[in-house]
């Protein structure tokens, strides 16, 4: 799920999941001002997706402000109560909060602080070559 997904190839928030979308991830945007991203259903939060979709979720990708990581956290760690899988929670380069990491040790969701997914994963994919 990428929280903050957006329309315009010129914002991070839609090359990033893009990428990702291109290397055989599925992007599931949130987004509350648009319906649909990259030609995927946008649900306008975490907690808005229907169960079935939620139940897919893996990672919850951020690209909001540091100071809305908390209250992405908290839609996290219920839909972690909710459909009782473990996730990963990835604050997009640049983006860190102590709260929302406190958040997420409290209730035991692994994290990951201002590193780019792209970034990360072309170094991984180089390595594994």
């Amino acid at each position: 799920a990428v929280v903050g997904a957006s329309n315009d190839p010129e914002k991070e928030a839609h090359s990033v999941p893009r990428y990702l979308k291109d290397h055989g991830y599925r992007i599931i945007p949130v987004n509350p001002t648009a319906t649909e991203i990259m030609g995927d259903v946008a649900y306008p939060s975490l907690l808005d997706m229907p169960e079935e979709v939620g139940r897919t979720v893996d990672a919850v990708e951020v690209f909001r402000p540091s100071d809305e990581l908390p209250r992405v956290a908290l839609q996290a760690v219920e839909m972690k109560r909710r459909y009782g899988r473990p996730l990963v929670f990835w604050a997009q380069q640049g983006l860190e909060s102590e709260e929302a990491k406190e958040i997420l040790d409290r209730n035991g969701i692994q994290y990951v602080m201002d590193a780019c997914m792209r970034a990360v994963h072309r170094a991984y994919v180089k390595k594994a070559v």
